[in-house]
């Protein structure tokens, strides 16, 4: 595993294009975010998502999220997003809110598992934003730990447990912690609590009054 230092307000860029190549070749490399640390794949690789089933060891009935670079980027590879979702991405993001919409054409089966619906947010932090752009294409941000474990606020401990599997760790110190983001979905056209977490379900309700 290659370890990596990078700094929140002034990414590397021959570093995220050494992580993207790796992102290409199939591998699996870990960032930091607003909260913990999360693991990168090309979710339309299968053989990138089935490696990161395996190194999690998550049960392949569980979807895996993704994070986007921007709201653009999204709608580009998306091909545009309902009304309703633009509106909550518009007034969010970058941010915790992470939002349930159709899944696009060329996505791995098992990043949705056959359900044809995906969790996406565009996250509030610049490292693993600027991932997603240099990249081309949104990743996977499932949290950097085996299935079931406590997600990893530091590089350490995301080294301890999935050294062997990852082929990058981006080190950008200390992540901040905190609550995860809200979900909701949005693909009925009815906005749907799925899970609480940093932004209020009231919030999202304001916004859309």
């Amino acid at each position: 595993m290659e370890r990596v230092k990078v700094i929140e307000a002034s990414p590397d860029a021959g570093v995220l294009a050494r992580a993207a190549d790796l992102l290409r070749d199939g591998g699996l490399v870990a960032y930091p975010t607003e909260t913990f640390y999360g693991i990168a794949a090309d979710p339309r690789s299968d053989l990138a998502v089935d490696r990161l089933y395996r190194a999690k060891a998550r049960p392949l009935t569980v979807p895996i999220p993704l994070i986007a670079g921007s709201l653009d980027q999204l709608v580009g590879v998306a091909g545009g997003l309902p009304a309703l979702a633009r509106g909550l991405a518009e007034r969010f993001w970058p941010g915790p809110l992470t939002l349930v919409i159709p899944a696009w054409n060329g996505l791995s089966i098992a990043v949705h598992g056959g359900l044809r619906t995906v969790a996406v947010r565009v996250p509030g932090h610049l490292v693993a934003r600027s991932l997603c752009e240099v990249f081309g294409h949104p990743i996977t941000s499932t949290s950097a730990n085996l299935s079931g474990g406590t997600p990893p606020a530091d590089a350490d401990a995301v080294a301890a447990s999935l050294a062997s599997s990852l082929a990058m760790l981006l080190d950008g110190g200390r992540a901040p912690g905190g609550p995860p983001s809200t979900i909701v979905d949005v693909v009925s056209g009815v906005p749907r609590l799925v899970r609480p977490g940093a932004i209020a379900w009231e919030q999202v309700l304001e916004c859309l009054e």
